[in-house]
């Protein structure tokens, strides 16, 4: 959900400034290409694969054994785990896994969109 805000924010006209002259008059479909050319998209990368390889920690603990599932990183901190009954808890998961792949699907259907009709927001 936070990504199409971006997507979107981008084509209204956000920056971040100082903006490189590279980078003047991107919209969010063709900033990709120019992204990856100039370098940026590179640090991004790095900095993802860092993210990846200390969590591999976390992996290597639940595979021997330690009780923790998958993508649980036992982050809540406005306690919506709290009082929960073990059905509650698998409900909840299931409704953020739904959730996820719906915004997942959305996402890739504004991109298409923008690719396609080659304007911005609202991509009609």
């Amino acid at each position: 959900m936070l990504a199409y805000v971006g997507f979107a924010a981008v084509d209204m006209g956000a920056r971040i400034y100082p903006l490189p002259e590279a980078y003047e008059g991107l919209t969010a479909a063709t900033a990709h290409d120019t992204l990856v050319s100039t370098g940026a998209m590179g640090q991004i990368f790095l900095w993802c694969s860092v993210l990846e390889v200390v969590s591999t920690m976390g992996v290597m603990q639940m595979m021997g054994g330690s009780g923790r599932k998958p993508g649980d990183f036992g982050f809540d901190p406005l306690g919506f785990k709290n009082n929960k009954t073990p059905e509650q808890l698998e409900e909840m998961e299931l409704k953020e896994l739904t959730n996820g792949r719906l915004a997942m699907m959305a996402f890739s259907g504004i991109v298409t969109q923008s690719v396609l009709t080659q304007g911005g927001f609202p991509y009609v």
